[in-house]
């Protein structure tokens, strides 16, 4: 993103400098006009980029959470399994 923004302000200067040497007010204007958008929309982007990689960490680390947490049940049911099936053995062997 910032390289775009470096490459708007370039362009902004190279209209700028062309406009400027035919004594074009209105276009001058207009190129810098051009140049604040070009500039204000790299920085929403780059904006909306942080907020979503900020989202994707935040998904990242529930979904971490609740790997462990399954993977917690997980080995709960397989003791409760375990201590089932002894005392199902115990109970067949009397």
């Amino acid at each position: 993103m910032r390289k775009i923004t470096i490459a708007g302000f370039a362009l902004a200067a190279v209209l700028t400098a062309g406009c400027a040497s035919t004594d074009n007010q209105g276009a001058v204007e207009d190129a810098n006009a051009t140049a604040m958008s070009a500039e204000q929309t790299a920085d929403n982007a780059l904006n909306t980029a942080n907020s979503a990689s900020s989202a994707a960490r935040s998904a990242q680390q529930t979904a971490d959470e609740a790997l462990a947490a399954a993977k917690a049940a997980q080995q709960a049911a397989n003791e409760a399994n375990e201590r089932a099936k002894r005392m199902l053995e115990r109970a067949s062997q009397k």
